[in-house]
């Protein structure tokens, strides 16, 4: 087997993504819900991958301003959630990451965490890309369920352009007929041509966008299949949300992975990549 091409090492915070590193895992719950629920599951998620050797930044988003109906519960807005974040990373010590809806949030979350997220039906909207890059923090961009794979290179081309060569890619799967998403793994190899890392994420993957009526829908019972994949095709990164009880979460329920069910995958994900990953 022919050894990966070698991608830009990213730093987020103290983890290094790419660079010819194991996979690391961004994950958490989708929304924040509370201080304790935050540092709850961000304590469980670094013993876990603790245990595995696997570097980890923690997610959370104080507002998810995509949501599919107008009255769906949205976060706890921009100062109460970074108040919680800079919690999180002071109390555990991990790297933290949450989205930005606009270029007004990107100075003040950069003062608070350590990469700012490009929701996936924003990544071209070149004035928000232009201020997140500006801040100098790591930026991880959701690719868009509506771009092709060559289609990374002009968005990536905006952030590193300006100067921050800090950026990763993360693909979500693209858009198939009504409320379907599907990943196209050959696309894979063409997003890391460009040279920075390659994450994915295996939970928006299985998301049935506004299937559910007036939410999401989602199977995350198809999460560990399309996960294994993406390790064996040679990922920067894993990205995750995590919930303890994510029939009763009050944000992208469905697609969400069982907290308990997150080590015996990850083990499974280590061992996938050790065997794949042969010069």
């Amino acid at each position: 087997m022919t050894r990966l091409q070698q991608v830009r090492e990213v730093a987020v915070g103290k983890v290094r993504f790419g660079g010819g590193r194991r996979f690391g895992l961004i994950a958490g719950p989708c929304v924040i819900e509370s201080k304790d629920h935050c540092l709850r599951h961000a304590a469980a998620v670094q013993r876990i991958c603790s245990d595995l050797g696997i570097a980890f930044v923690f997610k959370c988003s104080f507002d998810k301003a995509n949501r599919t109906s107008g009255s769906a519960f949205r976060g706890l807005g921009l100062d109460e959630g970074l108040a919680i974040l800079a919690a999180v990373k002071a109390e555990l010590g991990v790297p933290v990451l949450t989205d930005v809806h606009d270029a007004t949030q990107c100075a003040p979350c950069a003062e608070v965490v350590d990469c700012l997220q490009i929701p996936a039906f924003l990544c071209r909207q070149t004035d928000l890309l232009l201020a997140a890059a500006a801040t100098g923090r790591a930026v991880n961009v959701k690719k868009g369920q509506f771009l092709a794979p060559d289609d990374v290179g002009n968005v990536l081309g905006k952030i590193t352009g300006a100067g921050n060569a800090n950026v990763m890619i993360t693909e979500r799967g693209v858009t198939h007929g009504y409320h379907t998403l599907v990943v196209d793994f050959a696309g894979f190899p063409t997003m890391r041509a460009f040279g920075q890392p390659l994450v994915f994420d295996a939970t928006h993957a299985v998301q049935r966008p506004g299937g559910a009526g007036s939410a999401s829908g989602g199977d995350r019972t198809k999460v560990p299949f399309l996960a294994r994949a993406a390790v064996a095709c040679g990922i920067d990164g894993l990205f995750l949300e995590v919930h303890e009880d994510p029939d009763h979460a009050p944000s992208d329920g469905p697609n969400m992975l069982r907290l308990a069910e997150l080590p015996q995958l990850l083990r499974e994900l280590c061992r996938i990549e050790a065997a794949a990953h042969v010069s």
